[in-house]
């Protein structure tokens, strides 16, 4: 059997955002925290948690996960299998959407929770080696807070190492999972998070269910589409930018000749410019 891919947002949502899963999305997100050095959750509240109506009918939807803890602070996760592009104003959009909505107008500021965003990559956006990331607002001299209300956590799992599956457990065994680690290193990576068990076991039996497996193609189709046509866009994008500066540089070349005497005849043969174009210049 054919593994569905845990990266595919419909699939990552089934597994981590249900009702039935919510243990395995807190002992993710516990794993998440103690490398940032914060306390462990002892419960969660999924805010839009998964349920068979959510199926990715209205292919534009953000499959995300929302869920709140006892506290009231607020977290919203996301994968990313493929590169939407602007991805830092992208993410800094949906979290202040995200503390902007906990109050009404006219409530008082400091009914206002902490709000956290994870984002889960599937390609390298970051200029450094870290495969986990974490983003505060601090000052820059005295690294002094500002408060401690906005959180951004960037995972890319294309920087995981896969040559050695670590025994210690953490972060890194469920990230090893979601990149898709063989299957024979399941039971190594479950020594320490046993809680993983769990998310193979859902992934399995989704895999092996063909509604399920519809759903994913279709998924799949919809982001493979989308990200050609993001790519296309880019390389639209950037092909106009190159003859812009090249038509930019072929203006000043010939602003320079027009300025030692050279004849228009000669200006657009060394130019590349028309005469009319020159002749506009003159």
């Amino acid at each position: 059997m054919e593994l569905l891919d845990a990266r595919n947002d419909f699939i990552f949502k089934k597994i981590f955002g249900s009702e039935n899963n919510k243990d395995v999305l807190l002992a993710f997100l516990n794993s998440t925290f103690m490398e940032s050095g914060e306390p462990p959750l002892t419960e969660i509240i999924l805010m839009n948690p998964y349920t068979d109506k959510d199926a990715p009918a209205e292919k534009q939807s953000i499959l995300d996960i929302k869920a709140k803890t006892a506290e009231g602070k607020r977290i919203n996760i996301e994968m990313q299998l493929f590169n939407p592009y602007n991805m830092e104003k992208r993410t800094l959009f949906y979290w202040s959407e995200m503390y902007y909505h906990q109050i009404q107008k006219g409530d008082d500021y400091s009914q206002l929770k902490k709000c956290v965003t994870i984002n889960i990559l599937n390609y390298s956006c970051l200029p450094n080696d870290r495969h986990h990331n974490v983003f505060r607002l601090r000052e820059d001299h005295t690294g002094i807070p500002l408060n401690n209300d906005l959180e951004i956590h960037v995972m890319e799992l294309t920087k995981l190492e896969e040559q050695a599956v670590p025994l210690t457990g953490g972060l890194i065994n469920w990230l090893l999972f979601l990149k898709g680690v063989e299957q024979p290193n399941w039971e190594v990576l479950t020594v320490n998070e046993p809680m993983l068990k769990k998310a193979m076991d859902t992934l399995e039996f989704l895999s092996q269910d063909a509604a399920t497996r519809m759903e994913y193609d279709a998924r799949m189709k919809y982001l493979r589409d989308e990200a050609s046509r993001m790519n296309g866009a880019k390389a639209e994008g950037i092909a106009e930018g190159v003859a812009t500066g090249e038509y930019k540089k072929a203006v000043e070349v010939a602003k320079n000749m027009l300025g030692i005497g050279l004849e228009v005849n000669v200006i657009a043969q060394v130019s590349g410019l028309s005469e009319q174009e020159i002749l506009k210049l003159k």
